[in-house]
């Protein structure tokens, strides 16, 4: 299985840095989420997370450190979530790590509704100075 790394960048549009590791079980998704086409971004990630959760098998950690994301990159990651979600109820090993502002009222507000519509266990750590 190949790994997927995306440089982010900041150009009209802000594309986040993505690190998803298929040895290690390692997926990175960093920087800001505000994409002209967020499903055609977005899909290739869905899909290996899909390949990962049901061949690989291996434990998984997902960590967010998003800055900034949109509403249809919203959606998007309720899908990564939801595929964790499924892979956890199968039996798989799971650590999802949402690193946050702690000045960001609005984004924690949207960790814990990740919580409540997923029912996953999202460790929130604040970002350190």
């Amino acid at each position: 299985m190949e790994n997927i790394y995306i440089e982010g960048s900041h150009t009209n549009f802000f594309i986040p840095t993505v690190d998803f590791n298929s040895e290690t079980g390692n997926c990175i998704l960093e920087g800001e989420s505000f994409l002209e086409d967020t499903i055609e971004f977005y899909d290739p990630l869905i899909q290996w997370l899909e390949e990962f959760t049901t061949e690989v098998k291996n434990p998984l950690t997902f960590e967010i450190k998003l800055t900034y994301f949109n509403t249809s990159t919203s959606r998007s990651i309720l899908d990564l979530l939801n595929i964790i979600k499924d892979y956890e109820e199968d039996g798989g090993e799971v650590l999802i790590n949402w690193y946050y502002d702690e000045d960001d009222i609005d984004m924690e507000e949207d960790i814990e509704d990740y919580m409540l519509d997923t029912g996953l266990e999202i460790e929130m750590i604040p970002f350190e100075d």
